[in-house]
């Protein structure tokens, strides 16, 4: 498979072509500094033998915010120095920090934008960049990720929004491109031109007025021209839409674009795989062969594989699914795909970030902060004697599905699939519960569908399928109205 060819960058070879994107934890103090949970799970990663790790978001600077990484002076070194030593001692994996700048948000909603940055302002942006990443190399980190998406610094300046009328000019493409190629500048300058500079920047604002792809293919070309040596691609999470609530800072993935930048179940896979795809189509038209890594709902081996086999990406980019298993690859990779703890978006780690609470999977077992470990010995959970029973009523437009509690292996249940095909098409995973029932209402008359469910433990184990249900729904026909019926008007 593709997805497990290695590939190189500036002066690394990846041990295949998986990445975990930068993902908020909420597992940092407020002082900033690495600790062993936040080791945990980026060793946890390496464990599952992911390609390439971006460490979640880390400041550049010292501005409050939260339980938040930092890189903004040398007493950090030492924590990311034993994160990077733990990684590379589990496995092949190679790890990046994203490194961001960030500006200040009110309780109030109040939030400062960058047309506010005096010229010293921006000179000490460029600096912190540059130092950040020298200590990065120092730290003994594989490169570093340049985040220039969502609601930050750098994205700001690329925005179509962009509201500046100096250098960094919002009303010219060169005019939104001019901070990020002196960040670039300032990066080569502190940490070399031997070490692996990535990005990760929109392919897509999703918000009013915002640039769509088309702007982004010439940005990923003069990323290009400045000598990145990936482009990683993400959509929305901007503040412009962001819904505020009282007493609380401005989150920006509370609107529109923050659905389309962490895509939910009611959303078809792949939903950006196309942007990616277009980005990199130009970029190597114009002779550049820059890894691009495509992400957003990508859970299927066969959905990577093929777009990697067909030129749409270099790379995959996959963070919720990587959180609810991080052995992804491994298993891939030792034809164990069916083990696989499929992700369901149902979204409850972005609740969590939300509300800024340590980022769990609602598919790991109750209690824990990391994902349980792989198992491949002893037996995997069962159906009672007898079988599942799965039983299946209708009532006003919804279904209700239950059947029999599994009987566990050698780990306890972790949960229950629940798999859905529509008239003769495949089946597929609609939803991950707990209990053992499930409520489906996004059904429709005039269909005709088949359900199963398969329990699993939580190394992604499970059952062979449940006895089938199949429930054809007819149209409703709604009575025709008396033609003797009077019309009211208030």
């Amino acid at each position: 498979m593709k997805i497990l060819e290695p590939l190189a960058l500036n002066g690394i070879t990846l041990p295949n072509r998986i990445a975990v994107p930068a993902m908020v934890t909420r597992l940092s103090g407020e002082d900033g500094f690495v600790n062993q949970p936040i080791i945990d799970r980026y060793v946890r990663y390496a464990q599952g033998n992911v390609g390439l790790i971006v460490v979640e978001a880390t400041a550049v600077h010292s501005n409050k915010s939260g339980p938040l990484l930092r890189l903004s002076d040398d007493e950090f070194i030492p924590g990311h120095r034993e994160l990077v030593n733990q990684v590379h001692a589990t496995s092949d994996s190679k790890v990046v920090p994203q490194i961001i700048h960030f500006l200040k948000v009110a309780r109030s909603g109040w939030r400062q934008t960058i047309d506010s940055l005096s010229p010293e302002d921006i000179e000490r942006i460029i600096e912190q960049f540059g130092q950040a990443a020298a200590r990065a190399r120092q730290a003994g980190y594989d490169g570093v990720e340049l985040h220039s998406a969502h609601a930050y610094t750098l994205s700001s300046f690329l925005s179509r929004r962009n509201p500046r009328r100096d250098d960094y000019d919002g009303r010219t493409l060169e005019g939104r491109l001019a901070m990020f190629g002196r960040v670039m500048a300032s990066v080569r300058k502190y940490a070399g031109t031997d070490w692996t500079v990535g990005v990760r920047f929109l392919a897509e604002e999703a918000i009013k007025e915002g640039y769509t792809v088309e702007d982004a293919k010439l940005i990923a070309l003069r990323m290009a021209q400045l000598g990145v040596d990936y482009i990683s691609l993400s959509v929305g999470g901007k503040f412009e839409d962001a819904v505020h609530r009282e007493g609380q800072p401005l989150y920006p993935y509370t609107g529109y674009s923050g659905d389309r930048c962490m895509p939910g179940d009611w959303y078809p896979p792949l939903p950006h795989a196309h942007l990616a795809a277009s980005v990199k189509q130009y970029i190597n038209a114009k002779g550049y062969t820059v890894p691009v890594i495509s992400a957003g709902k990508i859970s299927d081996p066969a959905d990577a594989e093929r777009l990697l086999q067909t030129g749409q990406a270099d790379m995959i980019g996959m963070a919720r699914q990587l959180l609810a298993d991080p052995d992804w690859p491994k298993k891939v990779a030792q034809g164990r795909a069916d083990q696989i703890v499929r992700c369901i978006y149902c979204n409850v780690c972005k609740q969590l970030d939300e509300n800024f609470k340590e980022v769990t999977c609602f598919l790991w077992p109750k209690g824990v902060n990391q994902a349980p470990p792989d198992a491949t010995d002893g037996l995997g959970p069962r159906w009672p004697e007898g079988g599942a029973g799965l039983t299946a009523t209708v009532e006003r437009g919804i279904v209700k599905l239950s059947w029999k509690k599994a009987e566990a292996g050698a780990s306890p249940i972790a949960g229950y699939n629940v798999y859905r095909a529509e008239d003769d098409s495949a089946a597929r995973v609609t939803e991950a519960v707990k209990s053992a029932k499930h409520t489906d209402k996004m059904v429709l008359g005039g269909l005709r569908y088949t359900y199963y469910v398969r329990a699993h433990d939580a190394a992604g184990r499970a059952t062979p399928p449940s006895d089938a249900v199949r429930i054809d729904l007819p149209v409703p026909i709604a009575e025709p109205a008396s033609p003797h019926s009077e019309v009211h008007h208030a």
